[in-house]
Order: structure tokens, then C-alpha cells, then sequence
């Protein structure tokens, strides 16, 4: 690996650990760059400015599954499933996390958890839903996933860390089914 590329990595690990401990408002790229034990200039050289470096280090690729290759009764608990491996499990994200907890102050990670949410949930829906009811379906499950991200991990209400992985699957997968394979009251728009 050159060193250029040792630097950026360095940076974006750095980013990543200090986005994850502190609000955005409150990490510094002279902070950043202390961490990454180079000088705050290379920061500003590799990424311009704090809201680039940070649109970068929350690049986020969630991996989703093919859900048309999925038993179609199935695909509410694959996808809970897969979403709760992307916070516990093997396949654990370190983004999810800092994506979700700035989103609710800071427009540039509400405008990066919105294009995550297109470009791959809904994305994925439509490859399974008609096309007419693909985003809302989308949306009525990201409500979901986004409700036991908010309780569980970042709030961490008791009752939600008490489940197990397979509990919660139990619990919301149901849901998740339905809002991808039952009829939708389509009068209420």
C-alpha cells in the first residue's frame, strides 16, 4: 500500500473513531489528525473540509440481500435478520452507528442516511414490490429498522437490549413481512 494510501485510511480510521465517540459539531479535523498522528494540513489536503471527511468516512454499503432470491414468505426475516447482523454480528458496522446518531442534528448525515436509504432499501423493495408501492413499503419498513436501531442500540431501553437476536427477529419480522407482501390500503395514499 503507497503511503498516500496509508494516510487516507489513517484519517478515515481516526474519523470514524472520534465521529463515533463525539456529535458532530463537537470532533475537530485538528482532533482527527492528532489521532491519526499526522499534521491537521494532511486532513485538509486529502478530504477539503470536516463535511467532506465525514460524508467519506460514513460511506456506508449495507450489503443487503437479494430478496428475489428469497422464499417470498421468508424475506421479513431475512431482512430483519441481515439488519441486526449489520449492528451485533459478524458483519458488524461501525458507520451504522455514527450515521444514525448524527442524522437526527446534522443535515449533511440526515442527507447521507436518505441517500442509503434510496439508493439501497428502497432499491431492494422495488425489486420484490410493484412499482407503485415500492417507496412506500420502503419507508414503512425503514420505520422498523430505524425503530430498533433508535431502541436498541442507541437509546438502549432495557426491554429492547433484553431480546435476543432470535427475539427480535420473532418480534418484527411480522411486521417487516407484511409491509413487503400484503395488500396496502392504497385509498389513504
Amino acid at each position: 500500500m503507497k503511503k498516500s494510501e496509508r494516510t487516507r485510511t489513517a484519517i478515515l480510521a481516526a474519523a470514524r473513531e472520534q465521529f463515533a465517540l463525539h456529535p458532530y459539531d463537537q470532533v475537530s479535523v485538528r482532533a482527527v489528525a492528532t489521532q491519526a498522528q499526522i499534521d491537521p494540513a494532511m486532513v485538509v489536503r486529502y478530504f477539503t473540509n470536516k463535511q467532506t471527511l465525514f460524508a467519506t468516512a460514513v460511506d456506508l454499503d449495507l450489503h443487503l440481500p437479494e430478496l428475489r432470491d428469497v422464499e417470498p414468505d421468508r424475506r421479513g426475516e431475512v431482512l430483519v435478520r441481515h439488519f441486526l447482523d449489520l449492528w451485533e454480528g459478524d458483519e458488524k458496522q461501525t458507520v451504522l452507528p455514527i450515521l444514525l446518531r448524527s442524522a437526527a442534528t446534522h443535515e449533511t448525515a440526515a442527507a447521507k442516511l436518505r441517500e442509503v436509504y434510496v439508493r439501497q432499501l428502497r432499491a431492494m423493495v422495488a425489486t420484490v414490490a410493484p412499482e407503485a408501492e415500492a417507496a412506500r413499503r420502503a419507508g414503512l419498513i425503514c420505520s422498523q429498522l430505524l425503530g430498533i436501531a433508535l431502541t436498541r442500540y442507541l437509546l438502549r431501553l432495557p426491554d429492547m437490549t433484553a431480546r435476543t437476536p432470535e427475539g427480535l427477529v420473532a418480534d418484527l419480522a411480522p411486521a417487516v413481512q407484511r409491509y413487503l407482501s400484503d395488500p396496502l390500503d392504497m385509498a389513504t395514499g
